[in-house]
């Protein structure tokens, strides 16, 4: 057996992703990932769900499909039916959703139904780094639309889409966060949702709706969801159980048109996703679901105040943030002279992990200055310990706070 590995490099295509480094742990403080809230985990629930489930039609397990077929477990389809009913206003049968891995499956496979290499899209300008990094590995040209308190400002959506449609090009979708955006937790008023649907109408442009936040509002009451509000079915909607029960289930949906969904479906190669995540979420929710997420949103608005008055102690001015109205990040704007990509390695080195805000917004320059902080994850103390370390990093490095 020969001692010189194998080298692949020269087969692997330009395409590829650069490559990743190995996982060496959690850093001590991290203020990263969609990460949930270990205590809020509803793990008796959790467990009885999966002994009852089981016990009671666990050999289903050993088909594909688990007799529901290729568009997910039955009974998780229809408790979705039912709380987008009530929740978002959405008036979807069991038929219309796809149960994925994740809404990043979600992602990958919407992408993958509309998109090809040299087309363009419209996303919110500050927007989630994995669909930024999607749509540029997939070589499509990418319009970002800036954000006010209020979501995506349709004076520049409206702009955006004369621009093009003088140049001869139609955008294949506006992308969306509306409720709890990422990474600045705004939620897209009614009123500006019904104009955004006009303007789509009007250039003939589709809407794709991530709405993997929308359980995370404080008031527990949100805005109606584009895909109801739509007339005309050009809205395709995707969601998650990630942010309301567990990341670790990889649990997400899609909620499309039959002509849209029949294009999807050959599209999910994977044999279906985890048949036991799908059967244990549908039992529980049925159950619990309405009193867990509640207690989560209330947990979570906790640790945000906890994280909002670390970051004035130890940042005082020199930090600028809105109250986030849900979800689990702050959106933290620091002075002109930080670069929070620069301020990334130092602040690992400290044991403190964040989002620089360059790697969530297409506009790099205006990120340059901004970080995410999810707050989720960290416990009381480690918010209060890991700003206060970061704070002492940015000082050394930058001079701010002083």
């Amino acid at each position: 057996m020969s001692a010189t590995a194998f080298d692949f490099s020269s087969f692997f295509p330009k395409t590829l992703p650069p490559a990743a480094v190995r996982w060496t742990g959690r850093v001590k403080f991290d203020f990263t990932g969609g990460n949930n809230d270990a205590d809020r985990l509803p793990l008796e629930e959790l467990t009885a769900a999966a002994e009852a489930v089981l016990k009671r039609e666990g050999r289903t397990m050993s088909t594909y499909g688990l007799h529901s077929g290729p568009q997910g477990y039955r009974p998780l389809r229809e408790f979705l039916s039912g709380k987008l009913k009530a929740d978002a206003g959405i008036k979807a049968t069991a038929d219309d959703i796809l149960i994925t891995s994740g809404s990043l499956q979600a992602l990958d496979l919407v992408n993958a139904t509309l998109l090809e290499r040299g087309d363009t899209v419209i996303i919110e300008q500050d927007c989630y780094q994995g669909t930024i990094n999607r749509l540029n590995r997939l070589g499509v040209t990418i319009i970002g639309i800036p954000l006010d308190g209020d979501g995506m400002r349709m004076d520049l959506l409206s702009n955006a889409l004369d621009d093009l449609k003088k140049k001869g090009v139609r955008a294949k979708f506006i992308y969306t966060i509306p409720t709890v955006q990422n990474p600045t937790s705004t939620i897209m008023p009614a009123a500006r949702r019904e104009e955004m649907l006009r303007l789509a109408a009007a250039h003939g442009v589709p809407i794709f709706e991530d709405d993997c936040y929308a359980d995370l509002i404080w008031s527990g009451v949100r805005p109606p969801a584009l895909y109801a509000m739509s007339q005309n079915q050009n809205v395709i909607h995707v969601g998650s159980f990630s942010k309301s029960i567990a990341p670790a289930l990889r649990v997400g949906f899609i909620v499309a048109p039959w002509a849209v969904m029949s294009r999807i479906l050959p599209l999910k190669t994977d044999g279906g996703s985890g048949a036991l995540e799908q059967m244990v979420l549908a039992e529980f929710c049925v159950k619990h679901f309405n009193k867990h997420v509640p207690a989560l949103r209330k947990g979570l608005r906790a640790k945000l105040e906890t994280l909002m008055e670390s970051v004035k102690e130890h940042f005082g001015d020199a930090a600028k943030f809105d109250d986030a109205q849900g979800g689990i990040f702050l959106w933290v704007t620091l002075p002109e002279n930080v670069d929070t990509q620069k301020l990334y390695q130092p602040a690992l080195a400290a044991g403190v992990a964040i989002n620089p805000g360059a790697e969530w917004s297409v506009n790099k320059a205006y990120g340059r200055n901004r970080m995410r902080l999810c707050f989720a994850s960290p416990t009381h103390e480690e918010i209060h310990q890991g700003v206060a370390a970061l704070a002492e990093v940015c000082r050394r490095e930058f001079g701010v706070p002083k």
